[in-house]
């Protein structure tokens, strides 16, 4: 994990290539980080490191951590100094019940409503999983993985619903990342998602509801031993 205030080329993104307005770049650029872990839970964040590090002043980097800070991503703490969240258990496993309340809803319904595009592209993305865990690309992986559960979200037809699943599990997907590569676990996800389109493809609602309720129940028993193994990352 990289610490801010002794960034190396490549840690952050270029604001550079991003869109939006100078504050906006500079908010995607640390939430990006953050999320990857490519800045830890507890780093110290120093505005006038980031102001150096974009070359910009401490407006929109102001403006960038009160987001941030609002999302739950970094703690402020006035007169003193602004950190990256540590980890809560609790609040990961609150993200966890909250997510499978809304995945389980959603397979539900896509199982009574997909297209055969749908199911053309759920089918092209578990090929696409299968592949990086071939060549181990377990970044990709992660990124496939993540496509994955975001159509099944866009495919209930409610607008709102991915928007608001994603601002729901952020503690959750920063755990994720710590869990990667783990022995033999993307190869089992990949056979889980499988059946969760197996179960689609055949209108199977509750089916498809057994098996996306299965599939995310893995993921609480392999983030539950973080805490003894980064006992820095969690508070």
């Amino acid at each position: 994990m990289a610490n801010i205030t002794n960034i190396y080329s490549g840690t952050l993104a270029d604001i550079e290539k991003l869109d939006g307005p100078l504050s906006q770049r500079v908010y995607t650029a640390l939430r990006d980080a953050i999320l990857d872990m490519k800045i830890a839970p507890g780093e110290v964040l120093r505005k006038a490191t980031i102001c150096e590090q974009f070359g910009v002043s401490r407006s929109p980097v102001a403006e960038a951590l009160t987001r941030l800070s609002g999302e739950g991503l970094v703690d402020v703490i006035p007169q003193s100094a602004t950190r990256v969240t540590r980890f809560s258990l609790e609040e990961i496993r609150e993200e966890c019940f909250l997510r499978d309340a809304v995945e389980v809803a959603a397979v539900k319904r896509v199982a009574t409503t997909r297209t055969d595009a749908q199911l053309l592209q759920l089918s092209r993305n578990i090929r696409l999983q299968s592949l990086l865990v071939e060549d181990k690309d377990f970044h990709g992986f992660f990124e496939a993985d993540e496509a994955f559960h975001a159509m099944l979200l866009e495919f209930t037809g409610f607008r709102s619903v991915a928007a608001i699943a994603g601002q729901l599990s952020l503690q959750l997907r920063r755990a994720r990342v710590l869990i990667l590569p783990e022995e033999g676990r993307p190869a089992e996800t990949v056979i889980e998602h499988t059946a969760v389109l197996d179960a689609i493809r055949a209108s199977d609602e509750d089916g498809a509801a057994r098996a996306m309720r299965h599939h995310l129940g893995q993921l609480i028993v392999r983030i539950e031993p973080l805490e003894k193994q980064y006992p820095d990352f969690f508070r």
